[in-house]
């Protein structure tokens, strides 16, 4: 792989279109704020280790003066008819449209991800956006029949509050609208702090959405925190002004956000780890088996939550689908993201190169058969190495771990049965798939006691998920569900509403009460 240099002329052309400078604010409330002397970090790209640009960072002050913002924006916002609501949203969805190229140049520059994944971000916001302002017409409770004469029991469903997100920097984009649009219409307003590895997608996007929310005179729903989770981060888990945290992140910084916010009986959405498996049947589709297993293991550079991380395969096309695979890893191209030919991009940074090698390490200890793959791409500035396949056993314990990287652990099975404990036996629950044309293996993998993740893919990948359905998973994976089907509720307030509507007092349970 040659060495790749982004053109400074090109880096600033993009900055400037999106109406970024070379420092930039990280804290908005209404207004940015810069002070002299804020502390500052740099983003670095991935792709060849370059400065892109600086951002400031928020203190204890600029926190409390976001979340006071947001309050007051809030007690506006949840008297606006909800349809009137979503009417902002369709327009912040039309002005990403507008912004979705240069959105997604800046996306790749700054997280490394492919081109194509980049903008697909982007118009996955767009497509969240369409979402919610449909929801906004359907924030629908339930008519009860009531045991009481001249009564009606309804539910309805009302604002929560401020809702504060906290963002990975695998998906800087869109994981914030499925939270912020679609809580946005339910009636609540919105603190952001995004990762600071991807602190200027975030203060683009605030930008961007801003200019409307502006154009529109409505209140300044959208704040901006960009700052350390060990400061801002844990100033959000202890707030009581903030009734809702949705996280995403890592299983052990979940643990730590869940017990914080459950100790002032708050709400969480977690979306934490994922150690996905696709089960590959003998009677599947060879061809979209492979294409479902290749895009789920490399896309991204094994960096999404739903990313593949174990093959389960049948041992009677072990041999034929391992090998095919093999010649798919050692044919993909990587390198520059920017380059529409280029499916594997660099990794974060750094550290998680030494994370991709050391589990690799520790596989083959255990007893693991790198197949191919495993190498770190000498590279003066970026992040590359070379997608991985393990052929593994069921004694080895790495694979029972999320190692944020390309790395795809193989197995043989013999049994339906077999292929669902395997697939089940790790913490995690976020993302499985089964590659099957068998009405049976399909309705096992399906049924109470298959597959026990939150997503359920046949005849298609572990990796995406479409914005209609709720994403999210179980066990070690948190239990949080986001964007589609009635994850709205959320980020809303429950209310069991008596209405009598007679001339006499009737009690619930024929309880007699006389005065």
């Amino acid at each position: 792989m040659k060495d790749v240099r982004i053109p400074r002329k090109e880096i600033e052309r993009v900055l400037e279109s999106l109406d970024l400078e070379a420092e930039n604010s990280g804290v908005f409330y209404g207004r940015w704020v810069k002070k002299e002397e804020a502390r500052t970090i740099e983003s670095r790209s991935p792709i060849d280790g370059s400065t892109i640009a600086r951002t400031t960072m928020a203190d204890a002050e600029d926190y409390e003066n976001a979340v006071s913002s947001a309050q007051q924006a809030f007690e506006e916002w949840r008297d606006i008819p909800a349809p009137k609501r979503g009417d902002l949203i369709r327009k912040i969805g039309e002005q990403l449209r507008k912004k979705k190229n240069d959105l997604g140049y800046l996306i790749s520059l700054e997280a490394g991800k492919v081109l194509t994944e980049a903008r697909g971000e982007i118009q996955e916001m767009i497509d969240v956006a369409d979402f919610a302002v449909g929801l906004s017409r359907q924030l629908y409770g339930l008519t009860i029949a009531s045991e009481r004469a001249s009564h009606r029991l309804l539910e309805q469903w009302v604002p929560l509050g401020v809702t504060g997100i906290i963002t990975s920097f695998n998906f800087p984009a869109s994981v914030w609208s499925w939270n912020s649009f679609v809580a946005a219409v339910a009636g609540d307003s919105i603190v952001w702090k995004p990762s600071s590895k991807v602190p200027l997608t975030a203060i683009a996007i605030t930008k961007a959405v801003q200019e409307i929310v502006e154009k529109e005179s409505m209140p300044s729903i959208f704040s901006l925190v960009v700052g350390r989770g060990s400061e801002i981060g844990e100033a959000m888990l202890n707030d009581p002004r903030l009734p809702l945290i949705s996280f995403t992140g890592s299983v052990e910084s979940g643990r730590n956000v869940s017990e914080k916010v459950a100790k002032r009986l708050g709400r969480t959405i977690l979306e934490l780890g994922g150690n996905n498996a696709a089960t590959v049947s003998d009677n599947a589709d060879m061809d979209i088996a492979l294409k479902g297993v290749a895009f789920g293991a490399l896309a991204t550079a094994g960096q999404r939550c739903t990313s593949t991380r174990r093959a389960i395969i049948h041992e009677k096309i072990y041999d034929e689908f391992l090998s095919k695979l093999r010649n798919i890893y050692e044919n993909v191209q990587i390198g520059n993201p920017l380059d529409e030919k280029t499916l594997v991009g660099p990794l974060i940074d750094e550290e998680a190169v030494k994370k991709f090698r050391n589990a690799l390490d520790i596989a083959v200890k255990e007893g693991g058969r790198i197949i191919t793959g495993g190498d770190v791409i000498e590279s003066k500035n970026g992040y590359y190495v070379k997608p991985a396949i393990v052929e593994s056993n069921r004694s080895m314990k790495i694979w029972m771990e999320e190692t944020f990287a390309p790395i795809l652990y193989v197995f043989k099975y013999s049994s339906i049965e077999e292929a669902i404990e395997l697939n089940n036996i790790v913490p995690q629950g976020l993302s499985s798939s089964i590659f099957s044309t068998s009405i049976h293996d399909i309705g096992e993998f399906l049924s109470g006691h298959g597959s026990d993740t939150g997503l359920v893919n046949v005849n298609t990948g572990t990796a995406g998920a479409e914005i209609g359905g709720a994403f999210g998973g179980e066990k070690d994976t948190g239990g949080g569900r986001e964007s589609g089907s009635d994850a709205w509720k959320n980020y809303m307030k429950r209310q069991t509403v008596t209405l009598n509507y007679g001339k006499t007092l009737p009690l619930a349970q024929d309880v007699e009460f006389k005065i």
